[in-house]
């Protein structure tokens, strides 16, 4: 019988999002979007509600002060990043290929404008760098976890005997996010194809060396 239930719970559909998540999905979107021109810093209520057509009192029965939606937008971006860029490494068959998937993901997530300034958070990590505040612990701690996982990727690869063990894991994961940082901050200026092929071909060629 308690089989049973669990699979009619499992069967049963979502319920769909009450217009109120719809709306603060809405506005996290153009947060986020707005965060990567303006910056965050410059992510107010009353900015935020000129760029949605919102009023500020609508605007304040989602968030309650400027750092709180400040939050709240950090989270929206860190959701989309996983959804565009991590989870379509998770399926790979080999930790090699879920790698590689994570840098041809991650060059997408750029070239295909997801947001105005680039990646969300190269555009804001540079400009809380120097500001304390739970802001930028956030997104420090989300640079934290993007490395560490290029990391965990090459050591699951050198595992697999597909990157030499003699490899220093934590400069090859270095390196490669060097050459996706530069390849994000070139195509914000030049909107060309350019930087993200020398991105993949400079990884390429990096990873070509690991027998």
């Amino acid at each position: 019988m308690a089989e049973t239930e669990t699979i009619q719970r499992q069967r049963r559909p979502r319920k769909p999002r009450s217009d109120g998540e719809r709306s603060r999905s809405a506005i996290l979107t153009a947060a986020a979007r707005l965060a990567t021109v303006d910056g965050i810093e410059g992510l107010s209520i009353s900015r935020l509600a000129d760029a949605v057509g919102m009023s500020k009192s609508g605007l304040f029965a989602h968030f309650g002060s400027k750092e709180d939606l400040q939050l709240a937008t950090v989270e929206a971006a860190s959701a989309l990043f996983d959804e565009q860029v991590i989870q379509p490494a998770a399926s790979a068959a080999t930790a090699f290929e879920r790698l590689r998937r994570l840098i041809d993901s991650y060059l997408h997530y750029v070239e295909v404008d997801t947001f105005p300034g680039g990646c969300f958070f190269a555009s804001v990590l540079a400009e809380v760098d120097m500001q304390p505040g739970p802001v930028r612990d956030r997104l420090v701690a989300f640079l934290g976890d993007w490395l560490e996982r290029l990391e965990t990727g090459v050591r699951d690869a050198q595992a697999e005997r597909a990157i030499d063990p003699g490899e220093d894991a934590a400069q090859l994961a270095f390196e490669i996010e060097a050459a996706l940082f530069l390849a994000n901050a070139q195509f914000v200026v030049t909107r060309a194809r350019e930087p993200i092929e020398r991105a993949r071909r400079a990884i390429d060629r990096r990873l070509a060396l690991r027998a």
